[in-house]
């Protein structure tokens, strides 16, 4: 915090919905110029993300039907850090559940908010590379609609720019990983 710079003053929280992956609360502040305020907050545990390359340097990704937008959409595999669980477990995790592949390389990329403005979630970004493709994968969970996707860092790029249903976190991953990808 720079010298000199009040913070806010909490006055009231207010936890209206606890959920499985996130809960919503209302809270009630005073600015240092003393007006006051309701700001609506979403407190999420945080995610992690892969940027995986195969080999031959495709990456993989999955396209997944998404109930907010009421439709699918291109984006690296990832996940919501679990209790008792770090970053790093949730990502080796989701990798498998999601694609098929399981890594024995990974390089930290970085991290970031997600949409500070109203969330609180920062997703923990890796980098994937050495995947060997899984005899016996395990199952998907029941709630999602998966399917894997193919495509080299050109071909991503190109859907990107196009303006291709590609989520936020993996445009952000994809550039963090872009001086590693060959």
């Amino acid at each position: 915090m720079p010298l000199g710079r009040e913070l806010p003053q909490l006055l009231k929280q207010c936890l209206f919905y606890k959920g499985r992956k996130f809960d919503f609360e209302v809270n009630r502040l005073r600015l240092p110029n003393k007006a006051e305020g309701d700001w609506e907050c979403i407190r999420h545990p945080g995610g992690a993300l892969a940027v995986p390359v195969t080999p031959e340097g495709k990456l993989v990704l999955v396209r997944q039907y998404r109930f907010a937008i009421q439709g699918r959409i291109l984006e690296f595999p990832a996940g919501t850090v679990e209790r008792n669980e770090n970053p790093f477990q949730t990502i080796q995790r989701e990798i498998e559940e999601e694609t098929g592949y399981s890594c024995q390389n990974w390089q930290k990329l970085g991290e970031f908010f997600l949409a500070p403005g109203y969330s609180d979630e920062i997703i923990y970004a890796f980098l994937a590379r050495d995947l060997t493709k899984l005899e016996n994968p395990p199952k998907q969970d029941e709630d999602e609609d998966i399917e894997t996707v193919l495509m080299t860092p050109e071909e991503l790029e190109k859907a990107i720019l196009r303006g291709e249903l590609v989520d936020a976190k993996s445009i952000s991953s994809f550039m963090l990983a872009r001086p590693f990808l060959v």
